[in-house]
């Protein structure tokens, strides 16, 4: 079975229409079985994805610059985390705020013109796996890779759960990270030189020593060990983003406040207006109601007054032949 082969019908079938994916994956195991058994059932294996994974796989699909926007930004908020930048974390997390809300609109216009339209708990899952690209490097692979099987979380502190995340695992790219400029050879020799020397000499000390005991309790009474640097660098640039955020979610409680006692009053106008349209409008039926009958009064007599009309017209006629015999006569 080639890989290559494999990723290309995975492509095939995670760039696709959702609701066609399982009889897309049958005729697609079924043409494989043709030539590898192998690759059928690998193919067969491969998982429906989810809605919301299914959505940003499509943008991933036809809107990779979306991506890659946010992938940019999640590559200046790790920077500024790694650094405690606490501005600069605030400056980017409302900048990510507003890249997520337009990618998530993004997302809603690529699902439907593919036929299949998201509700807002989708939507709201999408921006979860967007935000959780931009806050882990291996996430943001997954997500570029178009296979993406299940929505992504992210705390700010433990790296992102790609478990089951995404099929084909093993074919994702590798993730981008900073490396360290790697010693000359010759430093790397005298360094393995010195090291294998400093073991040995270790080795042999402790053969000479006498075993030391080791306390009764030492196991119940060990003293905790304190937070690693790292961790504590990334638990403070966590606090700094959760105290940005919470700053911006304080002023868009305000607005959406005033928002709300914007719209009560227009309601309460609306609400009077209605009222006063409806009593206009029963006046008018009413009006209409008393004209339509007077019209019907009005038609009957008319249609009497047509009707006597022809009658004496008849009545005159008969009368003047009468005179015409007389004067002949």
């Amino acid at each position: 079975m080639e890989d290559e082969a494999l990723a290309d019908i995975a492509d095939r079938l995670y760039g696709g229409p959702l609701d066609d994916f399982v009889a897309a994956r049958t005729g697609a195991a079924k043409d494989a079985a043709l030539q590898d058994k192998q690759l059928a059932a690998a193919v067969r294996a491969l998982p429906k994805p989810a809605v919301a994974a299914w959505a940003v796989n499509m943008l991933s699909r036809y809107r990779p610059d979306v991506l890659a926007g946010l992938g940019g930004l999640g590559e200046r908020m790790r920077a500024a985390q790694d650094s405690l930048d606490a501005p600069v974390l605030r400056e980017l997390g409302r900048e990510r705020r507003s890249m997520l809300a337009d990618a998530v609109d993004v997302a809603r216009a690529v699902a439907q013109e593919q036929g299949r339209p998201i509700s807002d708990a989708v939507a709201a899952d999408v921006e979860e796996t967007l935000r959780a690209m931009t806050a882990d490097e291996r996430a943001e692979a997954a997500v570029g890779s178009g296979r993406l099987l299940k929505v992504l979380t992210a705390d700010g502190i433990n790296d992102v759960d790609l478990d089951g995340a995404v099929a084909l695992p093993g074919m994702l790219p590798v993730a981008r990270t900073t490396r360290r400029a790697s010693p000359p050879p010759a430093a790397v020799k005298g360094a393995a030189a010195k090291a294998t020397a400093a073991k040995t000499r270790t080795t042999a000390e402790q053969a000479s020593q006498p075993p030391r005991a080791k306390p009764r309790l030492e196991a119940v009474r060990q003293t905790p060990r304190p937070a690693s640097p790292p961790a504590l660098e990334r638990a403070k640039a966590a606090l700094a983003e959760a105290q940005a955020t919470e700053e911006e979610a304080t002023r868009l409680a305000r607005d959406l406040q005033e928002q709300e006692e914007r719209m009560r009053l227009e309601i309460a106008e609306l609400q009077q207006e209605t009222a006063d349209l409806r009593s206009r409008l029963k006046a008018a039926e009413e009006s209409l109601d008393r004209s339509r009958k007077g019209l019907a009064a009005t038609s009957a007599e008319a249609k009497q007054a047509v009707r006597a009309a022809g009658k004496a017209s008849r009545t005159a006629m008969l009368a003047q032949e009468r005179v015409l015999r007389l004067a002949s006569n």
